[in-house]
């Protein structure tokens, strides 16, 4: 964890990485760098495991296999007006599954093939 001083105020950096729970390792991470343009940051066991991540930018996700786990995850990601235009055109050429949604805002929303959901919603 960073930390910056201002006078007496100290302000931590905050780190997230979701997990998300998947019935198939490999399919999850092939869907994740093949459609959405993530990169594979690691894999238990040498690519053998039930754990690996995937990163796309400051962005990393968790992909753990395990069936039992039916629960959906969900993950909003905040990008300027070029980065989410950039990914619309990239999405469009890897022939993504998208749809348009409403949370209060417009929002562009891929799901996974485990039904995780990412959300892209539109920079004011």
């Amino acid at each position: 964890m960073t930390e910056k001083g201002t006078g007496s105020q100290l302000v931590h950096r905050w780190y997230t990485r979701p997990v998300f729970f998947v019935t198939d390792v490999h399919r999850a991470a092939r869907f994740y760098v093949e459609m959405l343009g993530f990169e594979k940051g690691w894999h238990e066991a040498d690519g053998a495991g039930k754990v690996c991540q995937v990163n796309h930018g400051e962005c990393e996700i968790i992909l753990c296999e395990d069936a039992t786990r039916q629960d959906r995850g969900r993950l909003f990601i905040e990008l300027t007006a070029e980065g989410l235009a950039d990914l619309r055109r990239d999405l469009v050429r890897r022939a993504a599954p998208t749809k348009e949604t409403r949370w209060g805002y417009e929002t562009l929303q891929v799901d996974d093939p485990d039904g995780n959901e990412l959300f892209f919603p539109r920079p004011d």
